[in-house]
């Protein structure tokens, strides 16, 4: 099993990180996904990425997850 994220702009369509805060691959896990995108969501939206959906083998888990402060991922 491998999983991903996909990256999306507010309207939905599709958003590209820079090359610094793009994941190298897949990742092996839910959690090591989960993990990743929790590293670096300040930074993916610093890029502008509004959205984020999860995918296992090309198969969809959840999202679109806002990356926006107030939106359900800022703990601060």
């Amino acid at each position: 099993m491998s999983w991903s994220w996909s990256f999306q702009k507010a309207d939905g369509s599709p958003a590209q990180p820079s090359a610094a805060n793009s994941p190298d691959g897949t990742f092996p896990s839910q959690s090591d996904a989960e993990s990743w995108v929790g590293e670096v969501w300040r930074d993916l939206a610093a890029d502008g990425v509004d959205a984020v959906t999860l995918e296992e083998d090309g198969k969809f888990i959840y999202g679109p997850m806002s990356l926006h402060p107030g939106d359900g991922l800022d703990s601060e």
